[in-house]
This record gives structure tokens, sequence and C-alpha cells, in this order.
């Protein structure tokens, strides 16, 4: 049985955020919307990790973003 991990707290998901935010500005991509989902950290609802709101993009970014992927991935 594996230990159980303590959920990401918020400060843990805005590094992830900052992260990812950095990762996607070294393909020239923006995403105004990149942010922590606060709903996930409020009231009874209780995801299994804390969400990141990554949507709300243009179709040019959103190729952009699937064109970096795919090159990081190597396919």
């Amino acid at each position: 049985m594996r230990p159980r991990q303590n959920p990401p707290t918020a400060y843990d998901i805005t590094l992830c955020i900052e992260e990812l935010r950095d990762a996607l500005a070294a393909h020239d991509i923006t995403l105004p919307s990149l942010r922590v989902d606060l709903p996930t950290f409020a009231g009874a609802y209780h995801a299994p990790v804390g969400l990141i709101a990554l949507g709300n993009c243009n179709t040019e970014t959103a190729r952009q973003l699937a064109a970096a992927l795919r090159k990081a991935s190597g396919r």
C-alpha cells in the first residue's frame, strides 16, 4: 500500500502555474486565463488534487501549444 500524500496547497499549485507559464513562454505561448481554479479550494468540493484553469485561449494559441507539446515529445 502506497503512503497517502498530502493534497497540494494553493502555494504548490501557484508554483506549478508559474513553471507552466515559463515553459509556455519559451515557445512564445501566453495563456491569459492560466490560473488557480479557486473553487477547488473552497466549500465542500474536494478535488483529488488542486485544479488549474488552462482554457479560454484562441485557436492560434491552442495550435501553438499543441505544436510545442508535440515538439517536446518528439512527435
